[in-house]
């Protein structure tokens, strides 16, 4: 379900780390691994939504490894941490950010 970034208020506009909002993750991991179809996989099985366009990829200096970042939609801190949990879980992925 893709949301409309422009729809989501944060719920104290004077604080900056806020729920609901959107939010960037980056993973760095194998560049043979297939991470910018891996991370959205990843945060739509979990039941969020990537926003539409939001996919970064850029490889190492040697193209041994890649970073996917993507923006994504979360309701609440515990599954912004259930993001990173679950791709750290992933063997191709080395780190989230």
């Amino acid at each position: 379900m893709m949301r409309n970034i422009d729809d989501i208020e944060p719920q104290n506009p004077d604080q900056g780390f806020q729920f609901p909002g959107a939010f960037e993750i980056t993973a760095l991991g194998r560049a043979d691994a297939d991470l910018e179809v891996r991370v959205p996989q990843v945060i739509e099985a979990l039941g969020l939504s990537v926003i539409a366009g939001s996919l970064r990829s850029r490889p190492s200096r040697e193209g041994h490894y890649v970073s996917v970042a993507v923006t994504f939609t979360c309701p609440d801190r515990a599954s912004y941490e259930r993001v990173h949990e679950m791709l750290r879980a992933n063997e191709a992925i080395r780190w989230t950010i």
